[in-house]
């Protein structure tokens, strides 16, 4: 389809781009445009105004600094994927890249207009749920920064105000023993989540869970951050010791009457689905998704754990 008409607006800097949002009504913001330009062929979004930030110098950077990454608000999937920093110390985000679309739309693609659209089918959302991150957003005012929590109100509703453009997100940096990991079940290659968890784990030295943090993906009308399956892994041990310290260790287990970690995985995966609120569709019944969020929840907390410990 043809989209409806619009005025197009392509500022040189980011204090332009502000100033455009200020005076035009009916405005959207454009970064790669490839959840926003379906959007409009479809007719679901008929906006009077696009401001394409595309061409703004100094928003494509990633870089790892004050104990955060950063990611700008022009960087592409793609970087995302090339980038050394992420593949070696956030391997999360590099799963999550991998599995979005495919590599034409990879090449426009942003992260945070991934975030900022909003769509809970989206795969990033999940992942900066599990990840904590935090979201900067630049207005008439300045900046401020968002919590992941407060971020995400509902089906394609953000915290960002009419004036503000998401311009970076900030990650924690990993602890010394952190693993992550974002799976995702596709109909096909390229396709929305039938069902997608995000997990990021912190272990201490005995392997026990310090942090963790849970997301799904098109499980529900919002990203949601499975809190109770959090809960249910902080404090446990998952992996287990070596030799006479692990022996002893499973021996004081049996006797406390503790779970086992295939339990205590068992248990968050079970938690993880019950968070979730799924609409039956053509990829499947609601049953059908709670149990593969269960499924998925489980591997992700094993692949994490795999990379925590490492």
């Amino acid at each position: 389809m043809i989209p409806p008409q619009f005025d197009y607006h392509a500022p040189g800097s980011l204090e332009e781009a502000l100033a455009l949002l200020g005076e035009l009504d009916d405005a959207k913001v454009m970064s790669g445009g490839q959840s926003l330009l379906p959007m409009l062929k479809l007719r679901l979004a008929t906006p009077a105004n696009i401001v394409d930030i595309g061409r703004i110098p100094g928003l494509d950077s990633i870089t790892e600094s004050g104990g955060s990454l950063r990611i700008g608000a022009l960087v592409t999937e793609t970087a995302l994927e090339e980038n050394a920093t992420v593949a070696e110390r956030y391997p999360i985000l590099l799963d999550t890249a991998k599995v979005i679309a495919d590599p034409l739309v990879r090449n426009r693609a942003t992260i945070c207009g991934n975030v900022a659209h909003g769509d809970p089918a989206n795969d990033h959302p999940a992942t900066m749920l599990a990840l904590r991150a935090q979201m900067v957003a630049t207005g008439p005012k300045g900046e401020r920064t968002i919590g992941v929590d407060d971020f995400f109100h509902g089906l394609f509703m953000t915290s960002l105000d009419p004036g503000e453009i998401l311009t970076e997100i900030r990650i924690p940096a990993p602890g010394e023993r952190s693993g992550g990991a974002y799976l995702k079940l596709e109909r096909k290659v390229g396709d929305y989540a039938v069902a997608g968890v995000a997990v990021q784990l912190e272990l201490d030295k005995n392997g026990k869970v310090t942090r963790a943090g849970i997301g799904l993906t098109n499980l529900g009308f919002a990203p949601i951050r499975a809190s109770a399956a959090e809960k249910a892994l902080t404090g446990a041990t998952l992996l287990e010791q070596r030799g006479f310290k692990g022996a002893i260790a499973r021996v004081r287990g049996i006797f406390s009457g503790g779970l086992d970690a295939d339990e205590v995985i068992a248990a968050a995966a079970q938690a993880a689905a019950d968070a979730t609120d799924p609409v039956a569709d053509r990829r499947g019944s609601v049953e059908y998704k709670r149990n593969m969020a269960r499924v998925l929840t489980a591997r992700a907390i094993r692949q994490a754990l795999s990379r925590a410990g490492g």
